[in-house]
């Protein structure tokens, strides 16, 4: 009876075992750990500390980590990653304010995002602000956010794509009618990815409804003048590969 219960209990320890690891993050798939493994340790840290803040801070730091990985597989200098962080975190806190302000309540993640984006394509605050009053307390801002971006990286000034996206919110269109304004534009250069994006979030968030608090939306959107590397491995940190981002442009 005795050897009966040891090995049941010998048994039981090995079904918790494996229950325990079945429910720990894989170093694979947890973004510091890999930001660890991309870029060189004393950027990661410095890195991870701005990530880390953000998260205390109720910002979405899902997408930092997003974007500081998709930089580093497109090559991007080590520095240049943590300037654009740095800059990013930035924005968000700017305009998580400036939506609570003009709302009454703390915005979404993917209005957080979008907002971000939106500064850093040259939007200002205060008209970011007047957006959000135009669209009301119960519509979510991040389609109309991300296809502002989308009319800019297409071409058309900050104020008439910023009226054209206003109109829309005031007639109460839907997500996909405002999407849409972005897709009847031709396409200028690197302008199409932010169209992309504005559709596929509004294929998960229609119709008008914001994303929960602490749910990331998209990754942040694509670097302004940071070319692609055709699929070719990122340089290994510390071979010193230098950004190719022209003079005026934010990654």
């Amino acid at each position: 009876m005795n050897l009966h219960i040891r090995w049941a209990s010998v048994a039981m320890m090995i079904v918790v075992a494996h229950a325990a690891r079945a429910q720990e993050p894989s170093s694979a798939a947890d973004p510091s750990a890999r930001l660890r493994q991309v870029l060189p340790a004393s950027v990661a840290t410095r890195v991870l500390a701005v990530i880390a803040n953000a998260r205390s801070r109720g910002l979405p730091a899902d997408g930092l980590e997003n974007r500081a990985l998709k930089f580093a597989a497109r090559g991007v200098d080590a520095n240049a990653i943590e300037r654009s962080i740095v800059d990013q975190e930035a924005r968000m806190e700017q305009v998580r304010d400036l939506l609570q302000n003009a709302r009454g309540h703390k915005p979404a993640d993917d209005e957080i995002e979008a907002g971000a984006e939106a500064l850093r394509k040259g939007v200002s605050g205060a008209k970011v602000s007047a957006l959000a009053r135009t669209a009301g307390d119960d519509r979510s801002l991040a389609v109309p956010l991300y296809v502002v971006g989308s009319l800019l990286d297409r071409g058309l000034p900050s104020d008439s794509a910023l009226r054209r996206v206003s109109e829309k919110l005031e007639s109460r269109a839907s997500d996909r009618d405002i999407e849409s304004m972005a897709a009847d534009l031709p396409a200028q250069s690197g302008g199409a990815r932010g169209a992309e994006m504005g559709r596929a979030l509004g294929a998960t968030k229609r119709p008008g409804g914001a994303a929960g608090n602490g749910q990331s939306g998209s990754a942040g959107g694509p670097p302004a003048g940071v070319p692609g590397n055709g699929g070719k491995p990122a340089t290994p940190p510390g071979l010193g590969k230098k950004p190719a981002v022209p003079p005026g442009k934010k990654p």
